[in-house]
């Protein structure tokens, strides 16, 4: 499981932990055995804060974890899109590539990986289409353009100083 998770679940349970019934009924007891107004009216206050200082971390988890779900979450919108085009982008890809047998067949199986059903069970099985197919594909059209273009690294000259 990603750190990242892990440390929202801890953050996630810290926040439910001081929003419990019982923990906000004692210190509203506790805020009522004060014996003058004006320390009442602080810790009234102080519990108010803090429940609002957590509302505030509730919805900063939420919204983490929804970026974090978003992540590796393809909507059926966007399947049917990559449908649409990626099938064309990757013919031009791999027409980069010398056209052998086994060039089509990667073709050839790449598409059939877009197939909507395939895509929706693989992601219900926790498959990272982003991180499985985009960061291939844009290291693919990386080294078709410098091969293309032929790029030579970058060397630094060395300056005279």
């Amino acid at each position: 499981m990603d750190t990242a998770l892990i440390g929202l679940g801890v953050s996630l349970a810290d926040v439910l932990s001081r929003n419990t019934v019982d923990y906000v009924g004692d210190k509203i007891r506790l805020a009522k055995e004060k014996k003058d107004l004006q320390s009442r009216s602080v810790a009234y206050e102080e519990i108010i804060n803090q429940l609002l200082e957590d509302k505030n971390n509730s919805i900063l988890l939420a919204t983490k974890y929804k970026e974090a779900y978003e992540q590796v979450t393809i909507s059926d919108e966007d399947i049917e899109y990559l449908q649409k085009t990626l099938r064309g982008a990757i013919k031009i890809l791999f027409a980069f590539s010398p056209q052998t047998d086994e060039v089509k067949l990667s073709i050839d199986t790449l598409i059939e990986l877009l197939n909507k059903d395939t895509l929706k069970t693989m992601q219900l099985l926790g498959f990272n289409y982003r991180e499985a197919i985009g960061q291939p594909l844009t290291e693919v059209c990386s080294q078709a353009i410098k091969e293309k273009l032929k790029v030579v690294p970058n060397i630094p000259k060395n300056k005279k100083r």
